[in-house]
């Protein structure tokens, strides 16, 4: 596990990645502000909250709740948005690593769009709903670590998987390892919510997701 997650750092400094790298960082920034902004206006309209205890919650905590909803957000954001260049990373990680590969046409656009839109719709309804558990105090970082550790590892692992298999060689290779792709998955979100650390997280977590897929791959039972 520590290996994966050290070569996906090592890939920062390739030349192939530095362009998603920048692309990173400036989506990073833009969607921190965008969710800043846009979750600040609209916590000052109360009647958009029509959950009462989601709403309860939002009161409870005060000036805190668009901080708190901007971090709960943004992992689910910006993985989303670089979801769409994971390509170019997969791309330069293969070609550093395992040059042996086929060459592969990469995920279609509608394909991408369409994993990444689901996985952001049940990121952000799952996250509004973990507010409940701020009230359980100790209880609350395991549930939000573990919930959303689950949902970026499966999103990380479809989307590079998909460059490589079908769905249904993805879906065994997923149920056969789910362990392994949840504890990576939770390293991402813990990443995801690390100042400064988050504005490079995606790329790191795709080239590590990579050499995780590569290392499925290999085994004897798939």
């Amino acid at each position: 596990m520590l290996e994966i997650f050290t070569k996906g750092i090592s890939q920062l400094n390739d030349r192939r990645t530095r362009k998603v790298v920048w692309i990173s960082i400036l989506a990073a920034i833009f969607v921190l502000a965008a969710l800043w902004t846009g979750i600040g206006y609209l916590l000052t309209q109360t009647t958009f909250f029509s959950i009462w205890w989601l709403e309860w919650v939002i009161d409870f905590l005060g000036g805190l709740a668009t901080l708190i909803l901007t971090w709960f957000l943004f992992p689910a954001v910006i993985s989303a948005v670089i979801g769409f260049y994971l390509d170019d990373i997969a791309d330069a990680v293969e070609a550093r690593h395992y040059p042996d590969l086929a060459p592969t046409t990469g995920l279609p656009f509608s394909a991408t769009a369409a994993v990444t839109a689901r996985f952001l719709a049940v990121m952000i309804f799952l996250n509004l709903a973990l507010l409940v558990f701020l009230l359980l105090g100790p209880l609350f970082p395991f549930v939000f670590y573990a919930a959303n550790g689950y949902l970026l590892g499966r999103e990380y692992f479809e989307l590079v998987a998909l460059r490589r298999v079908d769905v249904q060689t993805m879906r065994s290779m997923r149920r056969a390892n789910r362990g392994q792709l949840l504890i990576v998955g939770v390293v991402v979100m813990v990443l995801l919510t690390i100042p400064l650390v988050n504005l490079l997280a995606p790329v790191v977590a795709t080239a590590a997701m990579v050499h995780l897929f590569e290392g499925f791959k290999n085994k004897p039972a798939i």
